[in-house]
């Protein structure tokens, strides 16, 4: 019993300096609220989230060694620890690891969804992942272009001193061996054009976006109506205006909300092809 009640005072006293620790973090006081959660570690180092509340701290200081640590400390207490790998996933990339990075997001962000579909960090997520993604996809869509305009440069070079040749042997009918050289001309700018074509932006199909929004799908849920909505999106509605589908106006509750299986993976497949859409989102 005695021991029972100091554990019990010790976590009291813990979870105090978490609360002090925030309040020191609400008004910038991130050396203060460093010292307040390390105080709590201390005293109960295996309670994940005064390892997240640091970390935080570390990061709005800049501090990213510092910050990568306490995260992986507190996924290792907590695998399912939303906050350690949203964080981890930012020093990542704060590295220039980008796939990595964006693996501990996307973890970071199903997570969120799973607990709290609404929360504020979910979307914060989404966010960093769609830079992180944009990102990654300009680093090699520029390598990409690079490579394409070299080797159609090389064709095109190869394609003249073709010409060039056919003229030298085909006296007579230079008129044929020109019309021949423009259209195997045409013909490899076509091929080009369209290797460039994922890379080109253009309007995202209509069936990939929320009816309310007008956003690509992040958690697309589909009512028994067979309508599809963006999840946070049509929660909202539910919670503000009233308990029925906006489009059909058929009455709606949460639990009757299923999610869109097949538009999410449609989604994911179009945005992995087409990058630059992240930027949009």
């Amino acid at each position: 019993m005695v021991l029972e009640a100091g554990l019990a005072g010790v976590a009291k006293q813990a979870e105090q300096l978490r609360l002090d620790g925030n309040y020191y973090f609400s008004k910038d006081r991130y050396g203060a609220a460093i010292d307040a959660y390390t105080e709590a570690i201390t005293l109960c180092p295996n309670v994940p989230i005064y390892w997240t509340n640091r970390a935080l701290c570390h990061l709005k200081r800049n501090d990213w060694t510092k910050v990568e640590a306490d995260c992986r400390k507190a996924i290792q207490l907590d695998h399912d620890s939303v906050k350690g790998h949203y964080l981890l996933g930012l020093t990542l990339l704060q590295r220039n690891e980008y796939a990595e990075g964006i693996k501990e997001l996307e973890k970071a962000l199903n997570l969120g969804r799973g607990a709290k579909p609404k929360g504020y960090i979910v979307e914060d997520i989404w966010q960093e992942l769609a830079r992180a993604k944009y990102l990654l996809w300009e680093q090699e869509s520029s390598k990409r272009s690079w490579e394409l305009q070299s080797l159609k440069e090389a064709c095109e070079a190869a394609l003249e001193e073709k010409h060039v040749l056919d003229i030298s042997i085909k006296e007579g009918f230079l008129d044929e061996a020109s019309s021949t050289h423009l259209k195997q001309m045409e013909a490899l700018r076509q091929v080009f054009r369209k290797a460039a074509e994922d890379d080109t932006p253009a309007e995202v199909p209509d069936y990939l976006c929320c009816k309310i929004t007008l956003d690509i799908f992040q958690d697309p849920v589909i009512t028994p109506s067979g309508v599809t909505y963006e999840r946070a999106v049509i929660l909202d509605h539910l919670d503000k205006v009233g308990k029925f589908d906006p489009i059909t106006r058929e009455p709606l509750r949460e639990s009757q909300l299923v999610p869109n299986l097949a538009i999410k993976e449609a989604v994911r497949a179009y945005m992995d092809k087409h990058g630059w859409a992240y930027k949009a989102s």
